[in-house]
């Protein structure tokens, strides 16, 4: 499957995905912030994973901070939103959308990339630990 930058043609399939991540996000929230992203590319990078027909099967949301915490550089990249379809899990679509924020963090300027997840979602805390992530505190 194809890791590629979301277009304007992905909302449908970003929001659904978005949704499912953000349950109590309400709708015109997503909306906006999605507007936000795809309107200020220096500042914002959407990786999709392209399923067959048009559909989508996961995405990564990532920016660019002045600060992180752990961190010792600036800017950071930030992964601000990390989902994977259930379907697709476990097949290390998530790792590729995490390198390709990665990539676009590096031509961006940064030297370090960082991300948060819920105290009590230990599911994205292990997926953080394999792909070489380490925990810098707790919130």
């Amino acid at each position: 499957m194809l890791i590629r930058h979301v277009t304007h043609t992905d909302q449908a399939e970003w929001l659904r995905m978005r949704s499912a991540l953000w349950p109590d996000c309400p709708l015109e929230d997503h909306h906006s912030e999605m507007q936000e992203q795809l309107n200020d590319p220096a500042h914002y990078a959407v990786f999709v994973v392209e399923r067959d027909a048009g559909k989508l099967g996961g995405f990564l949301e990532a920016s660019l901070r002045a600060y992180a915490d752990g961190c010792r550089t600036s800017p950071v990249g930030y992964i601000e939103g990390w989902y994977v379809d259930a379907d697709l899990r476990r097949q290390d679509l998530g790792g590729k959308l995490v390198n390709a924020a990665e990539q676009w963090a590096v031509a961006q300027g940064c030297r370090e990339m960082a991300s948060d997840c819920e105290l009590d979602n230990d599911v994205s805390f292990h997926a953080h630990l394999a792909l070489g992530y380490e925990e810098a505190g707790r919130v």
